[in-house]
This record gives C-alpha cells, sequence and structure tokens, in this order.
C-alpha cells in the first residue's frame, strides 16, 4: 500500500464542512470508481501543529505505483461527473503539498534499487 499524502490549507472564503463533503463526495467516487482503496480527511486539532503544517491532511490510499499511475491516466479522460465533484474541491483549496509514501521498512528495502 502507498499513501498519497495532501497537506491542504483552504481558501479565506472557503468553510471546512463545505470542504469536507465536497471531499467526501470526490474521494468517493474515486473509491466507486476502484481508482483509489481507501482514503481519510484529517484537520489539525486546537491549531496545534509547527509552521509546516497546514489545517487539513488528506491521506489517500493505493496499493502500488502501478495503480496510482492508473488512477492518474483515469482522471485525465473524466467524464462530466468526474469533473464537477473534482472542481467542487478544488475550487476551495488556496495550496496544497503532497507526497507519496509507502509502509516502511518494507521486505524489499527500496532504496538498494536503483537504475544507475
Amino acid at each position: 500500500m502507498n499513501l498519497y499524502h495532501c497537506m491542504i490549507e483552504l481558501r479565506q472564503e472557503s468553510r471546512a464542512l463545505a470542504f469536507a463533503a465536497a471531499a467526501e463526495a470526490w474521494m468517493g467516487y474515486l473509491q466507486s470508481q476502484r481508482l483509489i482503496t481507501g482514503w481519510r480527511l484529517l484537520r489539525r486539532k486546537f491549531g496545534l501543529a509547527s509552521g509546516i503544517h497546514t489545517d487539513f491532511l488528506l491521506e489517500i490510499e493505493v496499493p502500488g505505483l502501478t495503480a496510482l499511475d492508473t488512477a492518474f491516466s483515469a482522471l485525465a479522460t473524466s467524464d462530466e461527473t468526474a469533473i464537477r465533484l473534482y472542481d467542487q474541491m478544488h475550487k476551495q483549496i488556496a495550496r496544497v503539498d503532497v507526497g507519496l509514501y509507502r509502509p516502511y521498512p518494507d521486505p524489499s528495502q527500496r532504496e538498494r534499487i536503483a537504475l544507475i
């Protein structure tokens, strides 16, 4: 399993509950299309965090890099429903920083594998 990790700050005019509903609709759509295996939305508690931590954290589960590539390819040719759901969520976001994580240590120790 891999986690696509999104640190999100909303636009000033956005409302947290509206964003959460839009994220749920979009992630639910992706899950119904079997493009992701799971997700969760977290919000910073009591504003407690250091400077780099954003208000929201969205974690999206995919089984591997092939599945992530398949999801990105499918979204490039999205239907009208997908576009509408994505836009409803994305228009509320001011900034997002992403990263891809995996459980560690893993059995294959991929750090030792390189092309060069």
